[in-house]
């Protein structure tokens, strides 16, 4: 069989091109090296019936109405705002750096003008901002620098601050108000039955073909195909012409408490200055559910393994670049996600990428 295109990668950059396409018409052959869908997202339950997230926390959430509407095609809503602590010393306080934060850190009772105030007084002014490092001092100071972002750093990307280009910290911002949400989109929900169903919905049309457990260099030799969507590695595509890029990777340690009804007080405690891992997710608290015990993950940052995270520094961009052209100057294959655009791209991000690439590439009748 001749598909009209072969879509490399089955999380949410390949899903959402292969649902748009087979529904102008097309046929599409959807696989993936990994024996399920969904990607990074995938959800599923663990030996004892709790929803847990494999590849490590997965919370939606965007300012972008006509992705949730699009999502919302394919699955309703529970919803849920994310709240994190961090543990430092022997509390545990919000992280973003709050009015509530400052507080209990240094025993006062500041109101939202006076932590102003406080945080004017404690910043180190950087000029120009050019790293990580410059982002956070100009903004808190050393005292809080150390406290939330140095460490919690060094073991995300075993880099310091110094080394890490200025748009890291830069995502998470500092208030002097007592908001104690994670993020502050207008539209923060989960999928009520999971990523995994969703992932399913999506892609239950009679014009796509699921492969799973199968290598790309195989089936490229193998099937007849027009145009090819590629949302893995950009330098493995190229066989590591340059180099390779950098990335994070991460190993998970999945738990469950069969005693414990609730482990922590919130989705996730980040650990900045202690343990080898740095943050725990307890799952009910991002589904809903109630079970006989919880689960959760421990993170454990490393170098090697799966590609997780792009390493932000300006030579890694440098060599994104050199791929870049390579793929630009492409005409039979488009590269669309986080891997094959070498970016840190929240989901949202990348469902709307996907939308505009599937949208381009109908238009064109690649």
């Amino acid at each position: 069989m001749k598909y009209d295109y072969l879509i490399v990668g089955a999380g949410f950059a390949g899903t959402v091109c292969a649902q748009q396409l087979a529904e102008a018409g097309k046929t599409v052959l959807l696989i993936d090296k990994r024996p399920h869908i969904g990607g990074n997202a995938y959800d599923k339950r663990d030996e004892h019936g709790v929803l847990i997230h494999p590849y490590g926390p997965h919370i939606f959430h965007t300012n972008a109405k006509r992705v949730f509407e699009y999502l919302s095609r394919f699955t309703n809503w529970r919803f849920y705002e994310h709240r994190v602590l961090a543990q430092v010393g022997e509390q545990q306080v919000p992280i973003p750096i709050n009015l509530t934060t400052l507080n209990k850190l240094y025993g006062l009772e500041l109101d939202e003008v006076s932590a102003i105030a406080f945080l004017e007084k404690a910043r180190e002014p950087r000029d120009p901002i050019k790293t990580s490092e410059d982002v956070v001092l100009n903004s808190v100071g050393r005292d809080l620098c150390d406290k939330f972002f140095a460490g919690y750093t060094r073991k995300q990307w075993g880099l310091e601050l110094s080394e890490l280009s200025a748009g890291v910290a830069a995502r998470i911002p500092t208030r002097t108000n007592d908001d104690d949400r994670y993020f502050t989109d207008s539209l923060q929900f989960m999928p009520a039955e999971g990523y995994t169903r969703l992932f399913e919905r999506m892609l239950d049309h009679p014009n796509i073909e699921i492969r799973l457990d199968v290598d790309y260099e195989d089936i490229k030799l193998a099937e007849t195909y027009g145009h090819t969507i590629y949302t893995g590695p950009v330098d493995a595509y190229y066989d590591y012409r340059f180099g390779k890029l950098p990335y994070r990777s991460l190993r998970f340690e999945h738990l469950h408490l069969p005693n414990t009804a609730q482990y922590q007080n919130v989705g996730t405690v980040n650990y900045p200055n202690v343990h080898d891992y740095t943050r725990i997710t307890e799952f009910a608290h991002l589904t809903g559910e109630k079970h006989n015990g919880t689960s959760i993950v421990r993170e454990y940052p490393t170098a090697d393994g799966d590609p997780y995270y792009p390493i932000p520094r300006p030579d890694n961009e440098a060599l994104f670049k050199r791929y870049d052209e390579l793929a630009q100057a492409e005409s039979s294959t488009t590269f669309v996600g986080r891997l094959a655009q070498y970016r840190y791209y929240n989901m949202d991000q990348v469902i709307a990428a996907a939308l505009n690439a599937a949208h381009h590439i109908y238009l064109q009748g690649a």
